[in-house]
């Protein structure tokens, strides 16, 4: 597999990037081929904005989803944008590797998701979830956070770990097309032992030796949903974020 690694965390000698660095030799012993992009290290701009477009549809008012789209079919975006396009578009597999930051991913990546997931090419006319532009692929979160997993539990403070990561899942990597695999997570970082740490190491390349025979996390097809934009009646209910609820009786 082309496995594309997009990883943001500020310090270089962090626990995560000792979880990307046995991240990528593990892929590349298994012979997968490999590419990083580092946000931080590389600088990436965040922020979405007119300068993301060499030419535009609609130079008086910035419509950013409509001018990707254009973008998209002429080729126009920046050069930094064109460039993590191709990565994603050349890779059988996406890892987002993050500290978990106040229930989602770190500002940066987020950024990276608005200016790379275009309109036209990830999504759009009618491309989203198993008709996604990235149908075929796979994609993952690998996550390091301070809390303990039993907060992330159904009944704990912080609600199911995806319910939390929802948002990422279904509604972005779900969305794009992609056949989405259980996050990897890294507990309490901050608060555990030398030992424990290498044993998530050791958790984590033991994973990914076997990623490309993983079963996807249940999801919902197009085709079962109805006109109304609801679960048809007879198919149950399979995420986190779907649940059957009572029809208001006229």
């Amino acid at each position: 597999m082309n496995v594309l690694i997009v990883f943001a965390h500020p310090e270089p000698r962090s626990f995560g990037r000792a979880l990307l660095d046995r991240g990528v030799a593990t892929l590349r012993e298994a012979g997968h081929e490999v590419v990083v992009s580092d946000l931080y290290a590389m600088e990436f701009n965040p922020v979405a904005g007119a300068g993301d477009f060499t030419e535009r549809r609609f130079p008086d008012a910035l419509q950013y989803d409509r001018e990707q789209k254009h973008a998209s079919a002429h080729h126009a975006f920046s050069p930094d944008i064109q460039a993590e396009i191709d990565k994603l578009q050349a890779c059988d597999m996406l890892i987002l590797q993050f500290p978990l930051w106040w229930f989602s991913m770190p500002a940066i990546m987020k950024g990276w998701v608005d200016r790379v997931f275009v309109n036209g090419l990830v999504y759009g006319s009618g491309r989203r979830f198993d008709s996604g532009g990235m149908k075929g692929k796979r994609a993952m979160a690998a996550i390091t956070t301070a809390c303990y997993p039993e907060m992330v539990e159904a009944d704990g403070l912080l609600a199911h770990l995806d319910i939390n990561l929802w948002h990422l899942q279904h509604g972005t990597l779900g969305y794009a097309g992609f056949d989405v695999l259980h996050p990897f997570t890294a507990w309490s970082i901050h608060y555990t032992t030398p030992e424990k740490r290498a044993a998530y190491l050791d958790a984590y390349a033991q994973r990914l030796r076997g990623i490309a025979e993983e079963t996807p996390m249940p999801a919902h097809r197009l085709a079962e949903f109805g006109s109304d934009w609801r679960l048809k009646p007879g198919i149950a209910p399979r995420t986190v974020g779907h649940r059957r609820v009572a029809q208001a009786q006229e």
